[in-house]
């Protein structure tokens, strides 16, 4: 598992030129707590509304979606999948042209009789979202004033976020109501819940189902895991979730399960699937999972002074409207950000060591234009849905956290696809300063099938010709 951790010095971390596993294990290791995954996984969703980029994007989504190869490729129509009239306007409203290939793929088979378990997997920005919270609202009975459709998150900063995509979905059907079972919402015991939709953390939602039996799950017919990697491979999560899903089907043996994620491990793929007998499964192709609108580079480097002027002369080059660079400790993400500042560069920094609301803050100043550019650690290598972002810049390599790191793949197709979102033309650039991070760039470049590409950051003629392809 990949999480941020304290560096080594006070002045960053980078990784020596000749390395072993030892040593580079030593390089990675602290006395820091590492960052619980959940917390890195979607943790801003809640401030940034993930369809708001259709509304700025249709032209490239258009474009995207008559293309056979596209994730975005669609020849139906919403009006061909089984939905509700209220839906389908509201999805018209929100922005949406047509389904993207996920939603195509997976609405008909959700929507059928009887209802149909899924495993699915698809690239980031291409409507998994969507796609499980338009069966729910499909599916359930707006009469019925109990809840009907559970769906689980990692953090509650994420399940807030999918209620408000809920919401917008929901707003021609005003007697849809949804509810949120995470920090803060406090119940009393026998207080009936009438909400239809209930959206929440592992652990609060056991509680309303089990403990304080505010929920009947007899009556439940929809049952999400978001996120599902995360949430079957992280030991607490797993177990909650699991005990949830069991006490629902033992008393709905009807009851529709999803999980929903963009990446999932062959062994989490496995428990999926003792989990949930005889599952619809859709995945994506090893070298379909980086989207080919995203282009690859790699930048070598000798040290740290030499990627802190590989930086500067990327923007000093390119005038990209707005820029991520992921950094593997804290430290270093804070001593990259005081570097730019001194050069009278305005950066937003975002890591574990901050509060809540002031990463909320930071991530709110960085969707609204105030910053544009943003240093943080893996805290939102996932879910960070900002349409603008055209870079990201891999100051270090993500590895897992283990004795002897390795390349991180999951890590790395998140982080790359916090651009690129909806079918826009974005770019990823590796900075690779020892032979051992060389190596994993070229882990990442075989592992996935696509090409990384050397860049001279000297180079304006190459720079420029990149910024081109940004446009």
């Amino acid at each position: 598992m990949s999480n941020e951790t304290a560096p080594n010095s006070s002045n960053g971390t980078t990784i020596p030129a000749q390395t072993n596993d030892s040593d580079l294990a030593a390089t990675f290791a602290t006395d820091d707590k590492p960052i619980p995954k959940e917390e890195s996984s979607l943790l801003n969703k809640i401030l940034n509304e993930k369809l708001n980029s259709l509304n700025e994007g249709i032209v490239e989504i258009s474009k995207q979606q008559l293309d056979p190869a596209s994730p975005l490729y669609s020849n139906q129509t919403f009006e061909s999948l089984r939905l509700k009239q209220p839906l389908i306007d509201a999805l018209y409203q929100m922005g949406f042209q047509q389904p993207s290939k996920i939603q195509e793929a997976a609405l008909p088979l959700l929507l059928c009789e009887p209802p149909q378990d899924m495993i699915a997997q698809a690239q980031s920005g291409t409507g998994k979202t969507a796609t499980f919270l338009l069966t729910m609202l499909n599916r359930l009975d707006p009469e019925k004033k109990f809840p009907q459709c559970i769906c689980l998150a990692p953090t509650y900063e994420l399940a807030r976020q999918i209620g408000e995509v809920a919401k917008k979905m929901a707003k021609n059907m005003p007697e849809i109501q949804i509810r949120y079972a995470i920090k803060g919402e406090n119940v009393s015991r026998g207080m009936p819940i009438a909400e239809q939709i209930v959206i929440g953390t592992p652990g609060k939602m056991l509680d309303w189902v089990v403990k304080f039996r505010l929920i009947d799950p007899s009556k439940i017919i929809c049952f999400v895991l978001d996120e599902a990697d995360i949430m079957i491979s992280q030991q607490g999560y797993q177990d909650q979730s699991i005990r949830l899903h069991n006490q629902i089907i033992a008393a709905a043996p009807n009851c529709q399960c999803m999980l929903f994620s963009a990446t999932f491990s062959e062994a989490v793929f496995n428990f999926a699937n003792q989990m949930i007998s005889d599952p619809v499964i859709i995945t994506v192709r090893r070298q379909d999972q980086t989207l080919p609108n995203i282009k690859q580079y790699f930048v070598r480097c000798r040290d740290r002074s030499d990627k802190y002027r590989a930086i500067s002369n990327l923007y000093c080059s390119l005038t990209i409207a707005s820029s991520i660079i992921f950094c593997y400790t804290r430290s270093s993400a804070t001593w990259l950000a005081n570097q730019l500042r001194a050069t009278g560069r305005d950066v937003a920094l975002l890591h574990g060591d901050m509060a809540v609301m002031e990463r909320a803050q930071a991530v709110e100043d960085f969707k609204n234009g105030k910053y544009k550019v943003m240093i943080t650690t893996n805290v939102c290598a996932r879910g960070l849905d900002i349409p603008q972002v055209a870079l990201i810049v891999n100051y270090d390599p993500p590895v897992t956290f283990e004795e002897h790191p390795q390349p991180d793949y999951d890590t790395y197709l998140h982080r790359i696809g916090r651009t690129g979102r909806f079918g826009k033309p974005g770019i990823a650039v590796n900075l690779a300063d020892s032979d051992i991070t060389m190596s994993f760039v070229k882990s990442f470049e075989t592992y996935f099938g696509r090409p990384i590409e050397p860049l001279d950051d000297r180079d304006m003629d190459q720079l420029d010709k990149i910024e081109k392809e940004t446009q």
